[in-house]
């Protein structure tokens, strides 16, 4: 999974666009330009999954969907930060998938 330095703040690329992307600083300083899937709640904290995308803002599904905590600051700036433990991880993959379930075609 790809890591972000855990005190980067998010902003939407195009507050008109209406798919929500975020540009990542990766901690080798790369950018990654992805579009927010969805942000959902578990045990009172915010996850937040991102679809990284190319340069034609087309999924680029072979790196997969990259999941983060979510949380926004007392101003209501947007900032992710890494799951640390194995434990955490898996049950923010199960529940995203199984939102993706419950999800109409």
């Amino acid at each position: 999974m790809a890591s972000m330095n855990s005190d980067r703040e998010i902003f939407p690329i195009d507050e008109n666009d209406t798919d929500v992307m975020v540009t990542l600083t990766l901690d080798d300083d790369s950018e990654l330009d992805c579009e927010i899937l969805i942000i959902f709640e578990i045990e009172g904290q915010d996850y937040i999954a991102l679809m990284p995308v190319d340069e034609k803002g087309d999924f680029m599904e072979e790196t997969g969907v990259l999941l983060y905590r979510y949380f926004e600051t007392s101003d209501g700036t947007p900032v992710l930060d890494n799951i640390d433990s194995d434990e955490e991880a898996a049950l923010v993959s199960d529940t995203f998938d199984e939102l993706l379930e419950d999800m109409p075609d």
